[in-house]
This record gives structure tokens, sequence and C-alpha cells, in this order.
């Protein structure tokens, strides 16, 4: 079997906040899965984040830049953001915030995060975020809904997606690019339960349908291309495909101050063999274009890559009442909004992003 793009770095998964990014930087891990409600055996699906923005200006308290007295001074934001939430009909949001006196992180492999009672590893997490009406009303800074979450899973990363040199050792210890991705699950089996308001939902790996990765750097690339599913059904022969996930990820990348225009990486484990169209890789020729068009209902994704001997076309199409608007901050003193449109079903996730001072 051929192992391609199928290697799991844990190197790349552990924190990258050094250097320069420990005082310009963020550093997130990403997890998504679907969940089934203990009372009503619906479906649903979730995601949770551990968000790190600017150790190196840390205090006891999260530091918010976008309140008017920091945005005055030029202070930067700098805190853990644990992010956690669910989409689809009646999506929600919840953040809880930690000051980095009030956080360990474990620097080396494997990596942990801690914070009072949320953590993540490479294997686990658990969580629990709580967020009153009059909290969320007062403090828009906390950027979320009301409500109460929380969170106990086994992780079990199946499937990788190294990107290549892009995020290789010399890249990151360069910290040459202004946004880094490494899928390190992009195919992930969860175990366990989330609870949200008060409702308990079961999380099996046959049905989770996950995936987790992260991305880390100085700033957010615009546009953000991320599309990815591994619960896929063959048209041939009408069967589930249980080997196979593919992801999408990209849109301008830059290396210092060149950007690169309408670029995408993509992978596809397709029953054990891999395809890859990888622009960094120049010598397979790797083309792409993609469209993204909206209707009043509908956002609809499509996508053509080749290379010299393979062509994927992804066609994925996401219902607008299913969106979670979702706001996040840059780790700049201008404190920039990234507000990430997000959409998922269980056969297909994307997020799509602008950026607005």
């Amino acid at each position: 079997m051929k192992q391609g793009f199928n290697k799991h770095e844990k190197k790349r998964d552990a924190c990258q906040l050094y250097g320069a990014q420990a005082k310009q930087g963020y550093d997130w891990w990403w997890h998504s899965f679907t969940a089934v409600s203990e009372k009503t055996g619906e479906s649903r699906p979730f995601f949770f984040e551990f968000f790190l923005c600017n150790p190196a200006l840390g205090d006891a308290e999260p530091i918010f830049g976008q309140l008017p007295k920091n945005k005055e001074k030029g202070i930067k934001p700098s805190y853990l953001m644990v992010k956690a939430g669910a989409w689809g009909e009646n999506a929600v949001q919840l953040h809880r915030f930690f000051g980095w006196l009030q956080i360990e992180v474990e620097m080396g492999v494997p990596f942990v995060v801690l914070a009072d009672d949320c953590v993540l590893s490479e294997d686990y997490s658990r969580g629990y975020i709580a967020v009153t009406k009059e909290e969320a009303t007062r403090h828009p800074e906390y950027m979320c809904d009301a409500g109460e979450i929380s969170w106990n899973l086994k992780i079990n990363k199946k499937i990788a997606f190294d990107v290549g040199y892009g995020a290789g050792d010399l890249s990151r210890k360069l910290q040459a690019f202004e946004m880094f991705w490494h899928a390190e699950g992009m195919k992930t089996e969860y175990e366990g339960e989330i609870i949200l308001n008060g409702e308990r939902y079961l999380v099996k790996p046959e049905s989770c349908f996950g995936y987790a990765d992260k991305n880390w750097g100085k700033d957010f690339t615009s546009p953000w291309v991320w599309l990815s599913s591994d619960n896929l059904t063959s048209l041939k022969t009408g069967k589930r495909l249980t080997n196979s996930v593919f992801d999408i990820g990209g849109g301008c990348p830059k290396v210092g101050h060149v950007a690169m225009k309408r670029k995408l990486l993509s992978a596809f484990w397709y029953e054990g063999t891999p395809y890859e169209f990888n622009f960094s890789k120049f010598w397979t020729f790797t083309r792409t274009k993609f469209d993204c068009r909206e209707t009043e209902t509908q956002i609809i994704w499509h996508i053509e890559q080749r290379t010299w001997t393979n062509r994927m076309v992804t066609d994925v199409t996401c219902e607008k009442r299913t969106c979670c608007w979702s706001i996040m901050k840059h780790p700049t003193e201008k404190s920039c909004t990234i507000t990430s449109g997000t959409a998922a079903t269980e056969k297909a996730r994307y997020v799509s992003t602008t950026a607005e001072s």
C-alpha cells in the first residue's frame, strides 16, 4: 500500500509559538465530528478548538485587543480561547478565555494544553464552557452565543495529510509562511460524550466522521478555503467508503510578503490509495480551478484539480440555514476580525473567510 501524504508528523502538531510568533502569532487545534442524541437518536455535527494567541504578551487575565482602551494603546490580544459548539438548526458557538498565567502548555512532543478543566492532547480532550445571556450581551468581546457545553472524548487520528516542505522543519524554523497548516487526523475517530444545553450526545468511532487539524502563524490568509469529508459513498457500487477521506485547503498563501493567489492543497485517500494535488510539489504540475457562488439558501463550491496523471472534481453544497458564523481575532495590534462562515453536514464541510479591519 502506498503511504503518500499519509505521514503522521507530531512535531508539526506541537505548539509553534516561539521566536517572533510568541509576540505576534497564533496556534490553534481544530476538531469536528458527528454525535448522536441519546434522547432522539438524531445526528448532529459538533466542533471544538483550542486557540492560543501571543503568549509573550500574556498576563494573569485574558487580554482582549478589540476593547477600545486596548485599541487606542495598540495592545494586542493574548489568551487561550476554548471554542465549542454545533452546526445545524439552532447553531451555537461558545467561548471561554484564559490568561496566560492560567495556562500550561507542553511545547514538546506529544503536546498538551491545560487550563482549569479544559485539556487537549494528541489522544484526549475534555472541556466545559458556560456563558449566560447576560454575559454574552455585556461582553461582545467574547464573540459568542449563550449556552452551556461540555465534552469528554478519546481521540484516534487514523489518516494524516502531510502537506510537504511548506510545513517542514526549515519552514517552521524560519517561520516563512504567514499561515501554516497540518492535518494530523483528516480522518479521526472520536469516542465519548458531549452535552449541549443539558442534552447528551454520544460519539462513536464508527459514526463520528471525525476530523482534526491545526493552523498557526502570524496572520490569516484571505481568502481561505477548507473542504473535507470522510463520509463518502461510491456512486459506482452504492457502498460506503469506510477507508476514504478528502481534504482541501488554501486560498492565498504568503511567503513573507509574496502572495500566491488561488492556490489549494488537496489530498484524497481512496480506500488505501493516495491521490495528491499539491502546488508546492512543482514536479507534479498541479493545476487548480475553483469557484464559489451563493443562492438565497445555499453556498455552492466547485473545484477541479489536475496533475500529470490524475484529475479530481469536487462539488460541495451547504445549506445556509445550517451555518454558524465564527468570529476570531488576528494576533496583530490592529486586532482585525476574521469572520468565517461555517456549515457542515455529515457528508461535507467547508470554511470560507474574508478579513475586515
